[in-house]
């Protein structure tokens, strides 16, 4: 599987323009077969998402690893995931940071993503399932916020649990999604559309949310 791990990374990774050289590392270590159902295992590494039960997919490698590079990690940074799914990106970020915390509002997804993350000796990483619209405040703020799932609207409880200088990588959209970069700045935060993009929706809190009160110091 290693010689399909640098495949990957090589013709549809790095050719592709993916440059951090801690991301690339993590795409051809991490086993990603090892985070699909064993019927899609001779498919973990195209370039395609592929399902994981519940209705949930695994996002295809290139899209895992650009969001990854999106949030510039050095491996100094407490990271907080939306959507642990099958564990595969929170296993990249585990990779790529001090400490990782992944909410799942799914049960099952969240035991299964743990017992594989044990299994392959993750140890920097807390899962909890939970509705992630609220975030992890006990443990904010977050140098960086990954979402896996897109919301309508960003919602505020994420947005205040981000440090200063924190990033944030999120798609947003119903059924055009786009690929936000935020950024916290001063006494606001910067706002960058960087892919157009397909994910799952955001279930939970988010789908009955208003719209946030805008942040008059916030750019767009």
């Amino acid at each position: 599987m290693q010689k399909k791990r640098n495949d990957m990374v090589e013709r549809q990774i790095a050719a592709r323009g993916i440059r951090d050289p801690r991301v690339l590392e993590a795409m051809r270590t991490v086993p990603r077969h090892l985070f699909v159902p064993l019927a899609e295992e001779a498919s973990a590494y195209d370039d395609r998402p592929l399902p994981i039960g519940s209705g949930q997919t695994i996002s295809q490698p290139y899209v895992v690893a650009f969001m990854a590079e999106q949030l510039r990690l050095t491996g100094k940074e407490k990271v907080l995931e939306i959507g642990t799914g099958s564990g595969y990106s929170t296993a990249i970020l585990a990779a790529l940071a001090t400490k990782v915390f992944s909410v799942e509002i799914r049960p099952e997804l969240s035991r299964q993503a743990k017992e594989r993350l044990e299994k392959l000796g993750v140890k920097n990483v807390e899962l909890k399932a939970a509705d992630g619209y609220r975030g992890w405040p006990e443990e904010a703020p977050f140098d960086a916020i990954l979402v896996t799932a897109a919301p309508e609207r960003i919602p505020p409880p994420l947005l205040e649990q981000l440090a200063p200088e924190g990033r944030m990588v999120i798609p947003v959209g119903a059924f055009y999604q786009e690929l936000k970069v935020i950024k916290r700045q001063g006494g606001g935060y910067s706002e960058k559309s960087v892919l157009p993009v397909r994910f799952v929706p955001f279930v939970g809190e988010a789908e009955g949310a208003p719209p946030p009160a805008r942040d008059p110091g916030a750019s767009r």
